[in-house]
């Protein structure tokens, strides 16, 4: 068979170099990551437009919070099919130019006297809505733009801006908001979400072709996907461990602000940085991830983090007083930084693993189930909190959380030393 051309700028001509010598992930990378600081202060600017413009309760803030996960539960699985179905990269400038309308809307009617609680509602709706489609295209496209061996340093370059903006964007947002108001900070969103279409409209090519569209039914698609799911023997004990994970890290961190408020007598404005502490512990994930892999594995060295990193995460509930203070930020530093590293090498592995035309479901399936625990682990932590105290809460769920890692020891995880390196392949990288 004739060997395809090679394309200008593609993975094809830098072998050797990794992701950054491609100029089309640069710009997929350089507007992503505007875009992620951009939502990083939404995520502070939302409610405060609800709490300080329209005077809404505690109840109204639940409701905007759910609003904004709901379409994982809602849309989850049929974004991938659609994501199959049409160009990814168009599906993902179609996204963010709504979401930029979406948030844009806000400061307008805002300024006009017309903001209601019910169009932040539908704002959080459908920008929700939005998100789910762009990440079920944005994680089948990142194989179109990078071989399977620089995935891995893709993703962690992804995260790490993704946890660079959860440092950042806060930081942001309450100066956005003291200086021009709530409202203003979903402007600055809205922009973000341009630069990031400009970036996504200047990529010349890709790898390669994507997969012909399966225009079969809705149904069947879905199905093939769950059943590819739910045979393979390495993605269901991944998607055990990050549904189990997303529950206990979404678990404690509803009661975190009270327990550090209440239970340790932290300052409120000492808060919002011992709060930030995980992010810094995601760059550093995001960072080592090629390192690790590269000296123990794909597989054990994801096995081994979880094993040295995650039981930090003790030392959460701990914390007290003075200079016990610093447990807090050295356990979620460290235990951050190992699930980072976790989510970058098995993400990668997912996009490798999954046949081409399947991606797209396969990715969906697994956002789905990762996304739908987090709703139901905050629930569960601040009932728990309520019954329990926080203190208590906060060890049960750093507890599950380390116990979450046993899934990753399940066979055939547990005897491999690398994870498979393509899509169906059997068992690689021999016994540990």
């Amino acid at each position: 068979m004739t060997a395809p051309p090679l394309l200008r700028d593609g993975p094809q001509d830098r072998p050797r170099r990794g992701p950054l010598a491609g100029r089309d992930f640069r710009l997929l990378w350089a507007g992503e990551s505007v875009s992620r600081l951009g939502s990083a202060i939404t995520s502070v600017a939302l409610p405060l437009v609800a709490v300080v413009t329209l005077d809404a309760g505690p109840l109204a803030a639940g409701l905007l919070s759910a609003a904004g996960w709901l379409p994982w539960l809602l849309f989850g699985l049929p974004a991938g099919v659609w994501a199959g179905r049409w160009p990814r990269r168009t599906v993902m400038i179609g996204c963010n130019l709504a979401s930029a309308a979406l948030y844009a809307s806000v400061p307008l009617t805002a300024a006009l006297g017309l903001l209601t609680l019910a169009q932040l509602l539908l704002v959080a709706l459908l920008a929700g809505t939005a998100a789910v489609l762009f990440g079920a295209a944005h994680q089948a496209y990142l194989p179109e733009l990078l071989p399977p061996e620089d995935l891995t340093a893709g993703n962690a370059r992804l995260q790490g801006s993704a946890s660079a903006a959860q440092v950042a964007g806060p930081g942001l947002a309450g100066l956005t908001v003291q200086t021009l108001g709530a409202a203003a900070g979903l402007l600055a969103d809205a922009l973000s979400f341009l630069v990031a279409t400009a970036a996504l409209l200047l990529i010349r090519g890709d790898r390669g072709p994507a997969p012909a569209p399966d225009r079969a039914p809705m149904g069947r698609q879905l199905r093939e996907g769950l059943a590819f799911v739910r045979r393979d023997p390495y993605l269901r004990p991944l998607l055990r461990y990050g549904a189990a994970a997303n529950f206990a890290l979404a678990g404690y961190q509803a009661v975190a602000v009270l327990f550090l408020l209440d239970e340790v007598g932290v300052p409120p404005a000492a808060v919002g940085w011992l709060a930030a502490t995980g992010a810094l512990g995601g760059l550093l994930g995001a960072a080592l991830a090629g390192r690790v892999t590269r000296r123990f594995g794909t597989a054990r060295g994801v096995r081994l983090t979880l094993l040295t990193a995650t039981p930090f995460g003790l030392l959460l509930p701990l914390t007290g007083p003075g200079a016990r203070t610093a447990l807090y930020a050295v356990g979620s530093v460290v235990m951050v930084a190992g699930a980072v590293l976790a989510n970058v090498v098995l993400g990668s592995f997912r996009q490798r693993h999954a046949p081409p035309a399947l991606l797209g479901r396969v990715v969906a399936t697994s956002m789905v189930a990762n996304h739908a625990t987090i709703p139901l682990g905050a629930v569960a932590g601040g009932v728990l909190g309520e019954v329990l105290g926080l203190r208590s809460t906060m060890w049960v769920m750093v507890v599950l959380l380390v116990l979450c890692g046993g899934a990753l020891f399940a066979p055939p995880l547990r005897s491999l030393r690398d994870l498979p390196t393509g899509p169906g392949r059997g068992v690689g990288g021999g016994e540990s």
